[in-house]
């Protein structure tokens, strides 16, 4: 059926390398497939690309190799001591086609973008860029953000996930956002991604604490739980905590979490998220949920509950299955925005359900389309 290239932004970051080796790890049989959304049952006859068909490409700003990055993740225990030295051939070959980031902005940056997924594309069957970079903060508005006409005169107003997005969909590309950054999510880019038939989907992953709120939330609603707060902290370590140890990128990823709840609850609630930073956690991190809520003659009760999860390994399959979704898209020839993909995110595009259960249904059921 010929191959996907999976181009991934932040390709030597630890979702991105993790993903990589997993699944060289997963073709060649040496570990279970496990957390795989896309190999279970379900999806069995849905026509996707196998493991077997994604060819790894991507950018970033690190110059770590690939190889050197799974030894530092193996020494961290996020994956088997002996796999880097198994995939290493692997990884070496995604080493090869991996590009440095692009240091301009603008028009500049697009047209380096564009040239290097061209270079990739050479003897695949379709792209589809993966952006699991940092989280960026939010963008401020700006009138060219509206209208692709606008916009073509002014690129220098749209932030790094943006101007991959743009150059995704002129390169021909498919685009999947795992952060909460902007990405494809301005009407400028939507008119895009039609204009030149490519599929997007976002954004940011649901891999923790959020994954778990998409199930309890509609519990209560559904059972006639009134809800009065609900607030949330987060410890994490590594890359991501140190990002988000920044106010305004903290900002991207806590309105992505908040919609969740707002979204299944039907009204926004009291309560907050916090992120705090821990170096010491490494790539895990730990969440702890307070849950106040009243039920029968207004007795007032509580669910607290606390999450610990390695990120990396929680993310990266979700990645190898959104790089099989999207590359059936691309195969199939779906425009614009994949809301049935929202199963994965915490802020989705298109219109679609936000509780979990029906978010799968939705995605098996485009699968098997």
């Amino acid at each position: 059926m010929g191959k996907i290239g999976v181009w991934l932004i932040g390709a030597r970051g630890s979702v991105a390398t993790t993903a990589v080796a997993g699944a060289a790890a997963l073709r060649a049989g040496l570990a279970a497939r496990t957390g795989c959304v896309t190999d279970l049952p379900d999806f069995a006859g849905a026509a996707l690309p196998g493991l077997g068909e994604l060819v790894f490409g991507g950018h970033d700003i690190a110059g770590t190799p690939l190889v050197k990055r799974a030894e530092q993740l193996s020494a961290a225990g996020v994956l088997p001591p002996a796999l880097p030295e198994a995939v290493a051939a692997e990884l070496d070959a995604a080493e090869a086609r991996l590009r440095p980031a692009p240091t301009g902005s603008g028009r500049a940056a697009v047209e380096q973008v564009i040239a290097d997924l061209t270079e990739f594309r050479q003897g695949l069957d379709h792209v589809v860029v993966l952006n699991v970079a940092s989280t960026e903060p939010p963008c401020p508005p700006h009138p060219a953000h509206a209208s692709l006409s606008a916009l073509e005169d002014d690129l220098d107003v749209l932030p790094p996930s943006a101007l991959y997005a743009y150059a995704a969909f002129r390169a021909g590309c498919g685009f999947v956002d795992f952060t909460p950054s902007t990405g494809a999510r301005l009407p400028a880019l939507d008119e895009l991604a039609r204009a030149t038939g490519q599929p997007y989907a976002g954004r940011d992953g649901k891999t923790g604490e959020t994954l778990l709120r998409s199930v309890l939330a509609p519990m209560f609603a559904q059972r006639g739980l009134n809800v009065l707060a609900w607030s949330g902290t987060n410890l994490l370590g590594g890359g991501d905590g140190a990002t988000l140890a920044d106010p305004g990128a903290a900002s991207s990823k806590n309105a992505s979490k908040q919609q969740v709840l707002d979204r299944n609850l039907g009204r926004p609630v009291d309560g907050e998220v916090h992120i705090d930073y821990v170096p010491a956690l490494g790539d895990w991190k730990t969440a702890w949920d307070h849950v106040l809520f009243e039920g029968f003659l207004g007795t007032r009760m509580t669910l607290q509950l606390t999450w610990q999860g390695c990120d990396s390994a929680l993310a990266a399959p979700l990645v190898l299955d959104l790089a099989r979704l999207t590359g059936k898209a691309c195969r199939d020839g779906v425009t614009g925005p994949v809301a049935e993909f929202g199963f994965f995110f915490k802020d989705p595009v298109g219109e679609g359900p936000h509780d979990l259960a029906s978010q799968y249904a939705a995605l098996r059921e485009w699968a098997h389309r």
